[in-house]
């Protein structure tokens, strides 16, 4: 970053840290001591979709990657599209291994990344729910900002929030993970698959 760009109030982009990733089963049994919230063994990538062949390559080789995990409890991952035409991509893993889930996160964003796509990746989404299976809460990784925040959807209600839900998870995670502290970037993933399995 140079002069100019100090002047101009410019700042030089934060670099992703997805080993923030990594936190997450920390977060996991805080979220069910404190909350009552336990994992549902299902995680999300969601990315813009590139033509070419060269990106058709690469979601092949992630669905090799995370499909040769099936021997170690993972199931086969899947591919959807949203309203918004972004992708996702589904992979779950028993519920109480939250560390294989994160490592398949972790590598999902990291052969993206090293394949140049990185400016495509959006969000990384973990899913969990109360014991009774009826509130979910979702903790969304902002690939860019290297950030995490609560989404919380309203059971029964479309497309609406908990808000309550969402400030209670933030102030009980606080020291398990980076929290994303401008809530105007707490965008709600409605087109997640997560949202529809439940």
């Amino acid at each position: 970053m140079g002069l100019l760009d100090t002047i101009l109030g410019r700042s030089k982009p934060v670099r992703p840290d997805l080993d923030q990733l990594f936190g997450l089963p920390a977060a996991a049994i805080t979220l069910q001591a404190g909350a009552g919230f336990a994992p549902t063994g299902a995680g999300s990538v969601c990315f813009a979709s590139v033509e070419g062949g060269a990106f058709a390559q690469l979601q092949q080789d992630v669905r090799e990657l995370l499909d040769s995990d099936t021997g170690r409890g993972g199931t086969p991952v899947g591919f959807s599209e949203d309203a918004y035409g972004y992708t996702w991509l589904l992979a779950r893993h028993p519920a109480d291994d939250v560390s294989s889930l994160v490592n398949d996160l972790h590598a999902v964003n990291t052969l993206l990344e090293d394949g140049g796509f990185g400016p495509q990746l959006l969000c990384s989404v973990t899913g969990f729910q109360d014991a009774a299976g009826e509130r979910a809460l979702f903790l969304v990784y902002l690939y860019k900002r290297g950030t995490f925040y609560p989404f919380a959807p309203l059971p029964g209600a479309a497309e609406k929030r908990d808000n309550a839900l969402e400030l209670q998870t933030r102030a009980l995670l606080t020291d398990d993970l980076r929290i994303e502290p401008d809530l105007s970037r707490w965008f709600p993933v409605w087109g997640a698959p997560e949202l529809g399995r439940r």
